[in-house]
């Protein structure tokens, strides 16, 4: 059951209840919602594989070998962007067939960006698409630093960036280096707001580092303002996050879904028996949190719906 701790949320969660639709996985993140499959596809990292779930068929793997990828979103156009540790890149799945076409596994690729200045990106992470069509996402090290969660090697970029790539220009913009290890990220409602992860803590062993989201002011020109400090997250860290139409924040943490008012009030606790990596909005109303969490992937139903 869900802990309320601001009443705020109790509509939301009214009846809701936690389900386990499968598992199987060792390290779930970047679920995605495909509305015209009524699926969710997500990452198992460490198995370099991407799943997938539906009522009709429960859980299929739906690609191998996929090069460690992580986190997903789709485009303007339909299209799915996947986020490449292996390949340093962001690349895309196009939309195929007619009436609306469908994101099938055995279409090809196609490079978005892999490079900033010449020298090769260090692993993106999670990426969202804003609705001018330009397309941000987090460069955190995490899939160079070994080679369970991709191929190990010495990092080319100067910072960890937060990037803005516009398609239309083929322009790639370093937005942000303020969050020292960009993770999740998300748009508030209006998209006058930016709210970025910062999991610096997650591999530290001195107690440096930070597990809180940061958030940004976005200006008309796509530049960032202001950034601040939103929300510390404990226990563990904000992995990935997603927004509701009202603006509010629900993002993983080790032991549940927190939810955040835009006045960074916790609200209340989803509980999660297994560590939440990622999350994301579907259904056929878009009540439904889909959640990636270790070996798993939970649903609960709620009172909202994703932005």
């Amino acid at each position: 059951m869900p802990h309320i701790f601001d009443q705020r949320l109790a509509f939301v969660v009214q009846g809701a209840q936690l389900e386990r639709l499968c598992t199987g996985a060792i390290w779930s993140e970047g679920p995605v919602w495909l509305r015209e499959d009524d699926a969710v596809l997500w990452s198992d990292i460490p198995n370099n594989r991407m799943l997938r779930w539906s009522a009709a068929d429960g859980m299929t793997v739906w690609r191998d070998n996929v090069e460690f990828t992580n986190g997903h979103t789709r485009d303007l156009n339909g299209d799915l962007l996947h986020c490449s540790h292996g390949l340093r890149a962001i690349v895309r799945t196009p939309l195929q067939g007619s009436d609306g076409g469908r994101i099938l596994a055995d279409t090809p690729d196609a490079l978005v960006v892999d490079r900033y200045q010449g020298k090769r990106l260090n692993s993106p992470n999670d990426v969202i698409v804003k609705r001018d069509g330009t397309i941000w996402f987090t460069d955190p090290p995490y899939g160079i630093l070994s080679n369970r969660e991709g191929h190990q090697a010495v990092p080319e970029q100067a910072a960890n960036h937060v990037f803005c790539f516009n398609p239309a220009t083929g322009v790639l913009t370093a937005a942000s280096a303020w969050v020292q290890e960009p993770n999740g990220l998300a748009f508030s409602p209006d998209e006058s707001l930016l709210y970025v992860s910062d999991t610096s803590a997650a591999l530290r062993t001195d107690g440096s580092g930070h597990h809180h989201i940061a958030v940004f002011d976005v200006a008309a020109d796509n530049s960032l303002h202001n950034p601040r400090v939103f929300a510390e997250v404990s226990p563990g860290l904000s992995d990935g996050f997603r927004v509701d139409t009202q603006g509010w924040v629900y993002t993983s943490s080790e032991d549940s879904v927190q939810v955040y008012h835009p006045d960074g009030t916790l609200l209340g606790k989803i509980p999660v028996p297994e560590k939440v990596g990622n999350l994301c909005f579907g259904g056929p109303q878009g009540n439904q949190l889909f959640i990636a969490a270790s070996t798993s992937l939970y649903r609960i139903t709620l009172h909202t719906q994703g932005n």
